[in-house]
């Protein structure tokens, strides 16, 4: 992997830099954080300026609407919007950086052509329907089935965790469509119209107070029979392709907010005197090193999907496990750093504090990703 910037990747960034200092002073103000039709206008609206700018879906193929940017300049993209303040992807993150990046590697051309371009545009909203009250971290052993009705699937059962549920026009299901073959065997992975009948949802608050998630109930709503992406019962096999983009990309801009909000804990040290304490500067100087290397592990991963064709390898899982931790303790520092500010509930550190704790489960649990690493990479036995 070579880290340094080509003179047309420091052009591409100065292009970069110069069309955010443009755009970004006249955004709108942000939306309440409970305004959840407002929050999918905003969101959409940034997409759609990135669009129209040439932005959007950067590092996607060129015959899936995106630029065929090179992981580098993708990595510029990351870094230099996160540094400018720009918004983040928001409501659109499940179509941008997993259903989409799925069908753009799995789908079929008519399927390519119908779900991508709108995502790209910042016309739909996607949310994903994986994880089920009774399946946990086994996502394979989900029991939401799939009866094959002529042109129609026709699935009942019930979601959890549903993120963006309750803005989604599109829903990338997994579903149960052969109840006799092993577990692992019998799913197929499904895009749902979130208008279809006999769609409930139900938004759950999380301890932050916010309800970006839902239970989402099917009764026996029907999905054309076209929708599937791969083959019937392959829906493990695609499943894993969007959980490599979900571990082994998803995160990278996250990785950037990390090192500025670190940045921010030190300049504040300075100020209120905990910078004289050795123990906090230590500490703060190991969390630096730690993402320092995270961001490093980002750029190789991101190298790794464009050898492997777009699709990120099993190093997304060493990338999520460690990010995860490294990120509860960024903000277990910050209340150290910050002291009674970081008890106040209306504060975004401690908004961010509670976040932090849902990554050691988001996108596949610590205890899933270690069994991965282990099998993996290192080439250890199963567990039994």
């Amino acid at each position: 992997m070579d880290l340094s910037y080509t003179p047309e990747e420091e052009e591409f960034r100065a292009r970069l830099r110069e069309w955010l200092a443009k755009v970004l002073p006249g955004l709108p103000p942000k939306p309440s954080p409970d305004d959840w039709p407002g929050r999918r206008a905003y969101d959409l609206g940034w997409q759609r300026m990135l669009y129209d700018a040439g932005y959007a879906g950067l590092h996607w193929p060129a015959d899936a609407g995106g630029r065929g940017a090179t992981p580098t300049q993708h990595l510029i993209f990351l870094e230099e919007t996160e540094k400018a303040g720009a918004p983040y992807v928001g409501a659109n993150f499940v179509g941008l950086l997993h259903a989409g990046p799925t069908v753009a590697a799995e789908g079929s051309a008519e399927q390519r052509a119908r779900w991508l371009p709108p995502v790209l545009r910042g016309e739909e909203v996607w949310c994903q329907g994986f994880s089920e009250p009774d399946a946990g971290s086994d996502l394979a052993a989900l029991r939401t089935r799939a009866r094959r009705d002529g042109d129609d699937y026709v699935v009942s059962g019930s979601k959890i965790w549903t993120s963006h549920a309750e803005v989604a026009d599109w829903c990338e299901l997994l579903v149960r469509t052969d109840a006799k073959a092993p577990k692992h065997r019998g799913i197929s992975w499904l895009a749902m119209p979130m208008d279809a009948p006999g769609i409930t949802v139900r938004p759950l608050r999380t301890l932050a107070g916010s309800t970006e998630f839902a239970e989402v109930f099917l009764d026996d709503v029907r999905v054309p029979v076209a929708n599937r992406v791969g083959e019937e019962n392959d829906g493990w096999r695609v499943t894993m392709v969007t959980l490599s983009f979900e571990r082994g990309t998803a995160f990278v801009g996250e990785v950037v907010a990390c090192r500025r909000v670190l940045g921010e804990l030190a300049r504040e040290a300075r100020k209120n005197g905990r910078w004289d304490d050795a123990v906090l500067r230590r500490r703060l100087g190991r969390l630096n090193a730690e993402f320092r290397a995270l961001w490093r592990l980002t750029q190789w991963n991101v190298s790794e999907s464009e050898r492997s064709g777009g699709v990120p390898g099993v190093g997304g899982s060493v990338f999520k496990l460690r990010y995860s931790r490294a990120r509860q303790d960024l903000y277990d520092a910050a209340a150290d750093v910050l002291g009674a500010e970081a008890l106040d509930l209306d504060s975004r550190w401690t908004l961010d504090r509670l976040s932090s704790l849902s990554y050691t489960i988001a996108a596949g649990t610590s205890q899933i990703q270690r069994n991965i690493v282990a099998e993996r990479i290192l080439g250890l036995p199963k567990g039994r």
